[in-house]
């Protein structure tokens, strides 16, 4: 596998037409208006990972992305896209869907854990290791280290081969019409973030 990393943007046509993109984000913390965007990580299940860093005073115009990320006849694949559509469309201006989330469908099939994280669910489901160690590094220093670009490309490379398996449960289970009605909500989910509802279900009785 190779890790490419790119400035401000993606080069033009580095992915199939139509292909399944695996997206992951890299921020300077977990409060989006306040901490800045600073990697997209996109991966189309073959064996190269694409990251894309933008320098602190970013104008954000990255045309390619943008248009990979906003095209509707992509699927974009995430492991809690929540956080990651909501850093998108605050920063790029895009609603980066049609979206299949790995997180939400663990927690829909994979009833017998409360473990649903991507490590624990890449050693589970694919008998493989993804290191955490640089998952609270700084993000926005101007260079990447190694240890860094493989960490944030992990965090794409088995998004593909998860899919596969969860979907597997989820129509098994039954539960497969259910996941995709809560993908086609996480757009709205991500834009009530941003709107000052984080923590507060809508749709509670009190």
């Amino acid at each position: 596998m190779t890790v490419h990393l790119h400035q401000e943007d993606i080069p033009a046509d580095i992915f199939a037409p139509g292909a399944t993109i695996a997206v992951d984000t890299e921020t300077m913390g977990l409060i989006t208006p306040r901490d800045r965007l600073c990697v997209v990580q996109l991966s189309d299940g073959g064996p190269d990972e694409h990251l894309v860093r933008f320098n602190a005073g970013s104008d954000y115009a990255a045309p390619e992305l943008k248009a990979l990320l906003a095209d509707p006849a992509r699927l974009k694949l995430y492991h809690f896209g929540r956080f990651d559509v909501a850093a998108l469309q605050h920063y790029l201006g895009v609603v980066a869907a049609p979206i299949w989330d790995t997180k939400i469908a663990s927690r829909l099939v994979r009833t017998y854990t409360d473990r649903h994280g991507l490590k624990e669910l890449v050693r589970e489901l694919l008998n493989q290791d993804v290191s955490k160690a640089q998952q609270s590094s700084d993000w926005g220093s101007p260079e990447l280290s190694d240890a860094q670009k493989d960490y944030a490309a992990s965090d794409v490379r088995f998004l593909h081969r998860l899919k596969d398996e969860l979907e597997r449960r989820l129509v098994r289970e039954g539960r497969m019409v259910l996941a995709q009605a809560c993908f086609d909500f996480l757009p709205s989910r991500a834009a009530l973030d941003l709107a000052g509802w984080p923590e507060i279900d809508v749709f509670a009785h009190a």
